[in-house]
């Protein structure tokens, strides 16, 4: 078997037309997988026949239509338990054999995927290169003399290499960013707690996240929203808000994205100008480039090398460390070694610093809809590794330290490759639970830059139809909501932000209404006679919707309104027996025009 299309689309269509079976594709990707297992050691374990033999039997008896991931091959890196294989975290002297499955492994499974095997990582997840194993390093899918990228090393090969449609990683510093930015995937470090931890070996358990690696967004968000649940099993579980849902991922259009003023390439003379190529796609796509000051997220990220986090770390090796020093690889000891001296005093001052610089990031973030930035400043090579192994690997982490930290969401997507042929990256991110609209912004991204996936395919070229949706609703105004006028600190208190003055399609009548301490419009359909009236839309958090909509009096309510460019968006409505005693003012084309006339 040469290639195979793994995408979730694709095998579900392979399966149907009984062009091949769960048993035989997946056969033939384990042979294949062993073969390139001597090159790339991208597995710690593979599952032999007896380990996954009940998988497929389970699959037997279920017919295609009752698990919306009948067959589908993935991988499991090896710091997740799969029930009755040993978890090593790359570390043989860690093992241990779990009786159970990682809540998030056995959602899958439940759901119809089958794992294949354990994947490599950097032991103990603490490195970005994916060379930090005793079980082999791993290097690059397209390029011999360069690393995978990790930690999550192996997890990116098994897709980058045509072995799973999927892969399961973790991401605590960019594990799984890093690595999908030098495969050429779709690196999915989702919001913290929105899929679960239990089972899992923790790097720091406040920060940690497992990932998705992917060849398309769309993919990644159908796993997560299959997948993202509260979990009573994992103390840090979030549950997922519903604008977060499946009906989230769709197509993007008028967004604002940052731009860092302090971007490093570390002398990279490529880099730039793919990084321009996809701010423009972006911009092209409808966005607004905002420049930023990155400053205080460069600050963050520093503080989870240089504070208490190392200890964190420590608190799960440190013993193997003390009590077994050579079990632990050298370059892991030299990275923990200051987290014993680490005090409860450095910590709260950490945290304290940290808080700081969230409120200085947030408020960045509080007017934009996400922000662009390389995954990496540049690729760097085997033996740049092997002269400074600490050097070269923290350059990797520059543009991904501080997400976890900062309790962001995260999307790497490819955005293009390399003179050499390399795979080169970008990340998007925003504020928490706006998971799904940050992976319709990456399939925005990656069909307009038009890169090809794994395997050497583009994308389809449908883009889903219905509109992308963040943690915020868009509001159409007409009225006393409208910018300085009376009722409009009822919006701005609520953190809601002015993206556009326009106009409703011609289909609309405007009225004065009758009585009200407030001078108050109605806004009113009518197909045959109507005008276009003057509004502007507004972005309102969607948790404060609930108690904004609670403030609105009758007559007035919220409905759906057309707007000139054809778009229809939630705005205020009239009920029509509010009507009576009413003035019609259509013809002044808008509130503030009738307000300005009358006086």
């Amino acid at each position: 078997m040469d290639s195979f299309d793994l995408r979730l689309p694709a095998l579900r269509a392979a399966y149907r037309e009984g062009r091949t079976t769960p048993r035989a594709l997946i056969g033939a990707l384990r042979t294949r997988a062993a073969n390139l297992n001597a090159d790339y050691r991208l597995f710690i374990h593979l599952l032999n026949d007896d380990e996954i033999e009940p998988y497929l039997a389970a699959l037997d008896a279920r017919d295609i239509d009752s698990l919306p991931l009948y067959g589908v091959p993935f991988a499991i890196k090896d710091n997740i338990d799969l029930a009755r294989v040993p978890t090593t975290a790359a570390c043989p002297a860690f093992a241990y054999t779990p009786e159970q499955s990682a809540t998030l492994v056995a959602q899958l499974i439940a759901l119809g995927a089958v794992p294949i095997g354990k994947t490599n990582l950097d032991q103990f997840a603490t490195g970005l290169n994916g060379t930090r194993s005793p079980y082999g390093k791993c290097r690059n899918s397209v390029l011999a003399d360069y690393p995978s990228g990790g930690s999550s090393a192996g997890s990116s090969l098994a897709v980058a290499l045509g072995v799973a449609s999927f892969a399961l990683g973790t991401d605590t510093a960019g594990s799984g960013r890093v690595p999908a930015a030098l495969n050429n995937l779709v690196g999915t470090k989702g919001t913290k707690g929105l899929l679960s931890t239990a089972g899992v070996v923790p790097a720091c358990r406040t920060l940690d996240c497992v990932t998705y690696f992917t060849a398309t967004a769309s993919e990644a968000s159908t796993l997560l929203a299959l997948t993202a649940a509260h979990d009573p099993a994992d103390a840090y579980s979030r549950a997922n808000p519903q604008w977060n849902d499946a009906a989230a991922f769709g197509k993007v259009a008028r967004f604002r994205f940052g731009v860092p003023r302090q971007l490093e390439f570390a002398g990279c003379d490529e880099s730039p100008a793919l990084f321009a190529d996809a701010r423009a796609a972006l911009e092209a796509l409808g966005g607004e480039a905002i420049d930023i000051d990155f400053a205080p997220f460069l600050e963050a990220a520093r503080l989870l090398y240089e504070g208490p986090w190392v200890a964190e770390r420590y608190s799960v090796a440190g013993a193997l460390m003390e009590s077994q020093p050579d079990a632990v690889l050298p370059v892991i000891r030299d990275v923990l070694a200051k987290a014993p001296g680490a005090t409860a005093v450095d910590a709260f001052r950490a945290q304290y610093k940290l808080q700081a610089l969230k409120q200085r990031c947030d408020a960045v973030l509080a007017d934009l809809d996400c922000v662009l930035t390389p995954s990496i400043p540049r690729a760097v090579t085997l033996a740049e590794l092997e002269r400074d192994p600490i050097g070269a690997n923290s350059l990797l982490g520059h543009y991904t330290n501080f997400m976890n930290l900062l309790d962001y969401a995260a999307i790497a997507t490819p955005a293009g490759f390399m003179r050499n042929g390399l795979p080169w990256g970008v990340t998007l991110f925003g504020r928490a639970f706006t998971d799904q609209y940050l992976l319709s912004v990456a399939d925005a991204l990656h069909r307009k830059l038009d890169v090809l996936i794994v395997g050497g395919a583009r994308q389809d070229t449908d883009a889903p139809a219905r509109a992308a949706r963040d943690d915020t609703m868009k509001l159409v105004v007409c009225g006393a909501h409208l910018a300085g006028l009376p009722l409009n600190g009822q919006l701005t208190a609520r953190g809601a932000r002015l993206v556009q003055a326009t106009s409703s399609a011609p289909r609309y009548r405007l009225y004065a209404l009758a009585g009200g301490a407030v001078q108050r419009p109605g806004m009113t359909r009518d197909e045959a006679n109507g005008a276009a009236i003057a509004v502007e839309v507004w972005t309102l958090p969607s948790a404060e919707v609930g108690s904004f909509l609670a403030g609105i009096p009758a007559p007035l309510a919220l409905g759906k309104v057309e707007l000139a460019d054809g778009r229809w968006e939630t705005g205020f409505v009239c009920e029509a027996h509010a009507l009576e005693g009413a003035v019609d003012i259509t013809r002044y084309g808008g509130w503030r025009a009738w307000l300005e006339r009358a006086v």
